[in-house]
Parts: C-alpha cells; structure tokens; sequence
C-alpha cells in the first residue's frame, strides 16, 4: 500500500481548501480567503497560487494516489 508523502498531504489539504473555498463563492458568494487575507492581497495570491499548484501537483500523481 502506497503511503502518503508529506508533500501529497499538503497538496491534498490545499485542494479540499480551495474547493471549499470554491463552495462558498458559488453557494454564498463569500470568498473566505478574501476575507481573511485581503482581496487580491500578496497573501491571498499566494494561496491561489498554491492551490493551483497543488491541484497541477495532484492531478499528476492521482495514478499514485489511487493505486492499491
């Protein structure tokens, strides 16, 4: 059985978070991660940024992910 790294854990969080977010903005229209760090602040760029990466991150390994 396949383990997950400490990177896989980060990137999973990353992406639920984000599709939380995603949740929120379409059921809601409340962007939580604009209200906690600013509207289009550096931080909240940097937290787009990285669920995006997470997601590109993902998607190249769910082969390992779903194995076994």
């Amino acid at each position: 059985m396949n383990k997950l790294s400490a990177l896989d854990w980060v990137a999973l969080v990353l992406v639920i978070v984000g599709g939380l977010n995603w949740g929120l903005v379409g059921f809601f229209k409340f962007d939580l991660v604009a209200t906690i760090f600013g509207d289009m602040s550096m931080l909240s760029r940097i937290v787009y940024d990285l669920v995006g990466l997470s997601g590109l991150y993902l998607l190249f390994v769910v082969g390992k992910l779903s194995k076994k």
